[in-house]
């Protein structure tokens, strides 16, 4: 391979990489997936917790682990954190059993109810941060 086309190929290359995004796989936006994220580390990090799920009761840690692996899984499916409460956080692929968090009294709220809950906080958090805009 001569210099010349070496070179040729990378610009090529580059230039697939940059002004052709619609041929790469579609994914969550990142602010979408910092949304998810941070749904996912509230639950992880909810203390006395229990993630309920097909009758078994598991730590908060397992399900971040669950739930970050089910997001896995359907990327190409969950473009918004709206997306992933209904896809993966939602109830059991498999027996259709709804997620339940249980909280540290004893409270019982179906995962999804929880974390639609939770990405309305954020979501109304992030307004209140945003730069005022002329005109909006």
């Amino acid at each position: 391979m001569t210099r010349r086309s070496f070179f040729r190929k990378a610009g090529i290359l580059a230039l697939c990489g940059q002004a052709a995004p619609c041929l790469r796989a579609e994914t969550a936006p990142p602010v979408e997936k910092e949304k998810i994220e941070a749904l996912i580390a509230h639950l992880e990090n909810l203390t006395g917790a229990t993630f309920v799920r097909n009758g078994s009761d598991y730590d908060p840690k397992t399900a971040a682990k669950f739930l970050r692996g089910k997001w896995k899984a359907n990327d190409k499916e969950i473009k918004t954190a709206a997306d992933f409460i209904a896809k993966a956080a939602t109830a059991s692929g498999t027996t259709g059993k709804p997620y339940v968090i249980r909280l540290q009294d004893g409270t019982e709220t179906p995962c999804a109810t929880y974390l639609t809950a939770r990405l309305r906080k954020l979501e109304a958090a992030a307004k209140e941060k945003a730069p005022f805009k002329a005109g909006a």
